[in-house]
């Protein structure tokens, strides 16, 4: 991947000689990742993994100490595609148990995994690998070359046509980030936010991947990128009077007037989202 720092390699679970990575605190929520995964089925270009795909299988990483956000998952993207099987994968094994009461194999299962997936057995995996993986509030205990170093190995292990989602977002899913890439790195970063919960667009910069949350200083694009948000925020202050939703939609607006490449359009940004093209926010150096 581009513009990618040097790398650390990816620590192991404590007594689990094959699975990468270490157990997250498993803080979750109902509805908490209803934001991400709205986007995912919402945006065409996304959603074509799945459906274009022959044989579907996302992958849910690291879903936390109840497996809710999992089965929210599976019903949202369900319309997509008839054969669509969901794994959630969990380094916790009380995580996975209590994954598998609630499972309905082959549509939904739960197995032990990390970054490797290797708990996807041959009659799991799709033919040529996952066409989605969801993993929201996976990286954030990892250093920055860490974080790149899990994107490279899960984007390899992608279908061809397949999409890594990855990001973060606050306890109860009001403020979001996160990064769209496919086998050959990183392609979009989006913004999602419940308007009415902000003072200004730079308030998620404390929910940005791990990639670029150290990066918000004065002469990376992220943090102009943010500032100019700020600005435009400001800009569509008289939108207030319509509400919270139209003042953001504004914003995106006169964000792309300004010569952004915003990838989205006002249905998207109404639901308070904004997606630019990575080479956006890429870090310098």
């Amino acid at each position: 991947m581009s513009s990618t720092p040097k790398k650390r390699n990816p620590r192991l679970a404590a007594g689990r000689a094959r699975a990468l990575g270490v157990p997250t605190r498993g803080t979750t929520n109902p509805n908490r990742l209803r934001r991400v995964d709205r986007w995912i089925a919402g945006t065409p270009w996304v959603a074509r993994a799945i459906s274009g795909s022959a044989d579907p299988v996302v992958i849910d990483l690291g879903y936390g100490a109840t497996p809710v956000t999992t089965l929210e998952l599976t019903r949202r993207l369900d319309p997509l595609h008839g054969e669509l099987r969901v794994v959630g994968l969990e380094l916790d094994s009380d995580r996975v148990a209590a994954g598998k009461v609630v499972a309905d194999p082959p549509r939904l299962q739960f197995r032990h995994g990390g970054f490797e997936l290797a708990g996807l057995a041959a009659g799991v995996r799709g033919a040529d690998g996952p066409a989605l993986i969801r993993a929201l509030n996976v990286l954030r205990q990892y250093t920055e070359p860490e974080a790149w170093q899990a994107w490279d190995e899960l984007c390899g292990r992608l279908s061809p046509d397949g999409l890594l989602v990855e990001g973060t977002c606050d306890e109860i899913g009001r403020r979001c980030c996160w990064v769209t890439l496919d086998r050959r790195g990183p392609r979009t970063l989006t913004l999602a936010c419940l308007p009415s919960d902000i003072d200004k667009p730079s308030d998620l910069a404390e929910r940005l991947p791990k990639t670029l949350i150290h990066r918000n200083v004065p002469g990376e694009r992220i943090h102009a990128l943010l500032a100019d948000l700020d600005t435009c925020w400001d800009k569509a202050a008289p939108m207030a009077t319509f509400g919270p939703r139209a003042r953001w939609a504004q914003t995106a607006q006169l964000f792309a007037e300004r010569g952004w490449p915003v990838r989205d359009r006002r249905r998207r940004w109404r639901a308070g989202e904004l997606t630019v093209d990575w080479a956006a926010v890429a870090p310098e150096g």
